[in-house]
């Protein structure tokens, strides 16, 4: 971008060099001697009463040093949501509990000297389960006369846990019956989407020791360190003073480790047996017993009138929460809140939800948040009712899409489990996004049918998409900046960067506030015992909230610089100062001096003081960044076989801090938006127990499997993002579903109205048309 020295410019991460040679900067990656290995026993019922567990034959294995159950541990009901207090999530979960509410629950933990031995102990745990009838269906979940999941005494944050219902939502906007009874055209489809797993490379890890002053140390792969030593404090009944949480290099979150699913265990051994204790999950333990996306039936009904402006839309989602409710409010909420505002043109708008328990695996959060199950269904509806008004698809999103200095009703009306706030659109470019989009993919010279007789067959299809930039009024960084004698900062920042470059973001981000090179820059990030609070990697707050932090520290800093500076040049106004490579310079006289002269100067000089300021970012409003995205697939109609030929996408997030970052994280986003397309589901048998729980039989996309993706930044200015800044890791997720269901109606003519589009749905699709 023009005007700035790093601002907009491609530098390396600043941690590529360690993680390319291999450096132990993961939490597995360190050891401590005398470490305690930590495996689990998991419940093979979906629903059961525990009545009784006998631990006395593997207590008697030599080297086993302790086992939990939950007759020896804290019965103190928490959420594992990593969530600002208070958590909108139900307080719903023990550590270990005597009733089981799903295939993967937790009965036990043994700690012992190894691995294999802590296996062996588990195979001597004797438990004999009640078993109880199960649910599995969200729908039947909420029946009168359901088995009843949470029955517990003492749960709390639960709509209704009689009829299984976690969470009920339900906004209104106008007169939805009276805006459908006045619109031309009236469409209206469901969709639902399945169970579908993170897959990060690096599996949830966790290991604890006590400090020399006897205190609990926490290094665990978490995107969320702060919420992780305040509910670990609460489930452990210890002050938050004694805990240390320490995040370390992570190895891809996505949203699962944003939970709190470790930590409690392996702290609550070494507390108990002054040893370090390490806990970290298998590949299968990920699929079964951590976090989820949150499968979801989305019904959208719109109308317009026959000038193509919508006059209402209503949507109704219905989410399976699984056997406990983390992230079920507000994941639902999104479904509306991130959706919904795009197309404020309709005066009247209905929203409504319900998350339901069942005793299936525990839904969280996952990248897109909701918002992904939101855009499957909405904008596939968005193009059924643009072929009945006999417009273009990319038409109809020109005329409907929300502009810079609107609102919607929806943004004060829903928040993330909470009442939101009004905000208006400051920056948008979305009409240029439709029209670059457009014409990299082709659009118009493609969007005829093609040939029915022929076997393969290509399709396009398109989607738009908004999302957010962290939460508004709840989202809270910090960040302390100090000047050293070199001339170089230090960045203590309470952020995670969990692969994305965000500790790179905030080196650029003081670089240029202060006039120096990023290798002048040490950042050190998220340890509660040193850096200042963060609410954690998630909500795509990363640059908007963490960064802006770290700018307004940086902002002060300069300020004392300047302060200083003009005692020694003897001149009184700062506005003829620049700080440029490492020097203040006054444009007015020519006098310049280094910051290291400065640091050396107000150390152990003249008024002596340290250079250095800590400042808070929150913000009254989510500025979201918009993306318009376009796919052309070819279908083999003998096989069923979509094949992704090439992808485009055209992405507003203000300015990039980073472009080659940014697009990084629109990739990546895409293609695991391609794998929940095509591929990716979590199979259950009759009981509840999941089959496919590693990589042979659940299949993520490889390289093969991507097609030639171009992303297109269009660059707009956020005034309340750092140097205009919005977020762009998390809404690239929400494409692939929409877009490739167009294409695929497109090539075709068929919609497939449950997730994933397999070969099987597809020829099935087909035998039911006709063709």
């Amino acid at each position: 971008m023009n005007g700035f020295e790093y601002i907009g410019k491609n530098i390396g991460k600043i941690d590529a060099m360690a993680l390319a040679t291999g450096q132990p900067l993961f939490t597995d990656d360190i050891s401590f001697p005398n470490t305690l290995h930590i495996k689990i026993l998991y419940s093979p019922h979906a629903h059961a009463i525990i009545e009784d567990i006998d631990t006395s034959e593997a207590e008697k294995i030599p080297r086993v040093k302790l086992i939990l159950t939950y007759k020896n541990t804290p019965q103190v009901l928490h959420t594992t949501a990593g969530q600002g207090w208070p958590e909108p999530s139900p307080y719903d979960t023990c550590m270990f509990n005597k009733k089981v509410r799903y295939v993967g629950d937790r009965v036990a933990a043994v700690a012992a000297e190894t691995e294999e031995i802590a296996y062996e102990a588990l195979k001597h745990i004797k438990v004999n389960y009640k078993k109880l009838p199960a649910v599995f269906d969200p729908e039947e979940a909420m029946k009168e006369g359901a088995p009843v999941i949470h029955d517990e005494e003492g749960i709390s944050g639960v709509y209704n846990p009689k009829r299984n219902i976690v969470s009920h939502i339900e906004v209104k906007a106008g007169d939805i019956e009276k805006g459908f009874e006045e619109s031309d055209v009236v469409v209206e489809d469901t969709f639902e989407m399945q169970y579908a797993q993170h897959c990060p490379i690096e599996p949830h890890a966790t290991i604890t020791y006590l400090d020399e002053y006897g205190r609990l140390v926490i290094r665990t792969s978490t995107q969320v360190p702060f919420h992780v030593r305040r509910i670990v404090a609460q489930v452990l009944e210890i002050p938050v003073q004694n805990i240390r949480v320490i995040k370390p290099r992570i190895g891809g979150g996505f949203g699962v480790k944003q939970e709190i699913i470790l930590e409690e265990i392996s702290a609550f051994v070494t507390l108990k047996t002054h040893r370090p204790a390490r806990l970290v999950y298998t590949r299968e333990e990920e699929f079964v017993s951590s976090r989820t996306r949150h499968p979801m039936k989305v019904t959208v009904k719109i109308g317009a009138k026959k000038n193509g402006i919508f006059n209402a839309i209503k949507m109704y989602a219905l989410s399976n929460n699984g056997a406990y409710g983390t992230h079920g409010l507000t994941v639902t909420s999104n479904t509306g809140s991130k959706t919904l505002p795009l197309y404020n043109k309709a005066p009247n708008i209905e929203f409504i939800a319900d998350v339901a328990y069942t005793n299936l695996p525990v839904a969280g959060a996952y990248r897109g948040y909701g918002a992904t199950q939101g855009y499957a269904a909405l904008e596939q509806v968005v193009d059924e009712i643009a072929e009945k008004l006999g417009m273009g698809p990319a038409e109809i999103r020109k005329i409907n899409h929300i502009k810079v200095g609107e609102t919607s009703p929806i943004f004060k009306a829903l928040g993330e489990g909470r009442e939101g706030v009004t905000q208006y659109i400051q920056s948008e470019a979305t009409d240029k996004l439709l029209e670059l989009g457009t014409k990299e993919i082709g659009w118009y010279e493609k969007i005829r049918k093609p040939a029915k007789e022929a076997t393969k067959v290509r399709g396009i299809g398109m989607a738009l998409l908004m999302q957010g930039s962290g939460i508004p009024l709840i989202d809270m960084g910090a960040a302390t900046i100090k000047l050293n004698e070199d001339g170089s900062f230090n960045v203590l920042y309470g952020g995670t960067d969990i692969g994305t470059g965000l500790d790179t973001v905030v080196a650029q981000i003081v670089s240029e506030t202060l006039g120096v090179k990023p290798e002048q820059i040490i950042v050190y990030a998220a340890d509660t015992d040193v850096t200042p609070f963060d609410k954690g990697a998630y909500a795509s707050s990363g640059t908007f909230i963490s960064g802006g932090a770290v700018y307004n520290a940086a902002l002060k800093v300069r300020e004392q610089i300047l302060e200083v500076t003009k005692e020694i040049f003897g001149e009184f106004n700062t506005k003829d100062f620049i700080l440029k490579d490492g020097f203040v310079i006054s444009e007015k006289s020519g006098k310049k001096v280094s910051l290291s002269e400065i640091a050396y100067q107000t150390l152990y000089l003249k008024k002596q003081q340290q250079i250095m300021a800590t400042s808070s970012f929150v913000s009254d409003s989510s500025p979201p960044p918009f993306a318009a995205h376009f796919i052309e697939i070819e279908v083999d109609k003998e096989t069923g076989i979509i094949t992704p030929i090439k992808y485009v996408a055209a992405v507003d997030c203000g300015v990039a801090i980073n472009p080659e970052l940014a697009k990084g994280q629109i990739i990546g986003s895409i293609v695991n938006g391609i794998g929940y397309a095509l591929t990716e589901e979590y199979k259950f048998s009759q009981t509840g127990k999941l089959i496919n729980s590693n990589f042979m039989e659940y299949r993520i996309p490889s390289s093969r499997d991507i097609p030639d993706i171009k992303t297109i930044l269009v660059e707009t200015y956020e005034p309340k993002g750092p140097y205009g800044a919005k977020s762009v890791a998390e809404i690239n997720i929400n494409g692939p579903i929409p877009a490739i269901g167009n294409a695929l109606y497109n090539a075709l003519g068929i919609r497939i109205h449950k997730l994933p589009y397999t070969p099987e749905k597809v020829l099935e699709a087909l035998k039911n048309k006709g063709a």
